[in-house]
């Protein structure tokens, strides 16, 4: 008895695991740009060097909920992790503006715009 109780409750957690919904990620593909700091903080209120790698989401997407939130960027093949600090009004739909520190970590400056791909 105590063994058919035991595999109950572990074919019942198992289920439980599997039914739980995923976590919806927000993301898109666009393109992404980069700024200057300039000494002024981001919307999110916080100040940071150019090195920092860091990431501004277009208005439609961003809230501040997001700020100090990780977000994920790939272009050709590189990936990095960068911190949303801030709001980019320019950007259309799914397009971000990188830190110089972040854009450089993907692409030289000298491109100006890549295609991107992002998740949070």
């Amino acid at each position: 008895m105590q063994f058919s109780t035991l595999l109950v409750s572990a074919l019942a957690a198992a289920t439980a695991v599997v039914a739980a919904p995923m976590e919806k990620r927000a993301g898109g593909n666009g393109d992404a740009t980069y700024f200057y700091q300039n000494g002024n903080p981001g919307s999110c209120g916080n100040y940071n060097s150019d090195d920092a790698v860091i990431v501004a989401v277009n208005s439609a997407q961003m809230n501040s909920g997001l700020c100090g939130k990780p977000i994920w960027i790939q272009h050709d093949g590189k990936t990095i992790e960068a911190t949303i600090q801030d709001t980019c009004p320019t950007c259309d739909g799914n397009s971000l503006d990188l830190s110089v520190g972040a854009f450089k970590q993907l692409s030289g400056l000298d491109a100006g715009m890549i295609p991107i791909n992002w998740w949070t």
